[in-house]
């Protein structure tokens, strides 16, 4: 990465700190900093988990604590046991708390409205836009791929996700207990990998890879939550599944699919996938595709 693209993304950072009041221990003039402020609004009217906070948020467990014993000392919150889980905690916002909400959240557009008020209408439409975009892709850059238990729940989660939307969307039956199909040992290492993409904590993206021993690594599975599309998520992690395989000593990858998904042909297309002939039997897929590898440093298979 480019030095001048380094001092780009500090010096934006300067910029947007110094403009939404981020340097002062009164945010907005309230008697608390910025980081307080935001986790007051992200537990809202109706409450959050402390756990699902610390995904949200990116926090870890000693600094939240903090922020949050803050805001309990100055009655703003109470933290209880979740009744729906007795592992949990929740946080919930006291009568005090919603009014500083609200009023946080009336000051937070004032000082929108500020920003935009000097600016012209072209500047205010361009900057509008590029904020668009910047959050597009900071979204993007906050997706983790993470390789875990085929069987852990969000694996599980993903996968039911995946076969219904491939049942919604084509004529064929999927079955994933048919045709080519992907056991858990077979996406344990060292028989396999499976991935699950994150954002903020959440599952919304898995694929898999299969080592089978003397032919080509399979990728499966591979599935993206619509709303998380168009964020080039699917192109990383199919570059992620590719590594995996690659990383192996795979010299070869193939995956199946069906022509009705559309924008998954696209993917493979541009990222140098050709179409074969059918090498399994999976009833689902009519179109069969095959990419050759560059070799890693292990021994190619």
């Amino acid at each position: 990465m480019s030095d001048p693209a380094v001092a780009q993304v500090r010096s934006f950072n300067r910029l947007v700190a110094e403009r939404i009041g981020a340097l002062t221990d009164r945010y907005m003039g309230r008697d608390r900093p910025l980081g307080e402020a935001r986790v007051l609004w992200e537990i809202g009217p109706g409450g959050r988990a402390v756990g699902e906070l610390r995904a949200r948020l990116g926090l870890d467990s000693g600094y939240l604590s903090r922020l949050l014993g803050s805001l309990q000392a100055d009655g703003l919150i109470q933290i209880a046991q979740d009744p729906s889980d007795r592992r949990a905690r929740l946080a919930r916002l006291t009568a005090r708390g919603v009014r500083e909400h609200a009023t946080l959240d009336a000051l937070s557009d004032d000082l929108a409205r500020d920003l935009l008020q000097p600016l012209g209408d072209s500047q205010r439409e361009r900057l509008i836009t590029a904020m668009a975009e910047v959050e597009r892709l900071f979204t993007a850059a906050a997706v983790q791929i993470t390789p875990i238990d085929p069987e852990h729940d969000d694996a599980r989660f993903c996968l039911e996700k995946y076969a219904r939307e491939l049942n919604q969307r084509s004529t064929r039956t999927f079955d994933p207990t048919v045709g080519a199909i992907l056991t858990p040992d077979e996406a344990r290492p060292p028989a396999g990998r499976f991935f699950v993409a994150y954002l903020h904590g959440e599952p919304l993206g898995c694929g898999a890879v299969k080592h089978p021993a003397g032919a080509p690594a399979q990728i499966k599975r591979m599935w993206i939550a619509p709303e998380a599309r168009g964020l080039g998520l699917g192109r990383r992690l199919l570059t992620t599944l590719e590594d995996c395989a690659r990383d192996a000593g795979a010299h070869t990858a193939r995956i199946e699919t069906n022509s009705d998904l559309t924008e998954a042909l696209a993917l493979y297309t541009a990222t140098g996938w050709e179409q074969v002939d059918a090498f399994n039997d999976e009833p689902y897929a009519d179109r069969w595709l095959q990419k050759a590898l560059a070799p890693s440093s292990a021994t190619d298979r």
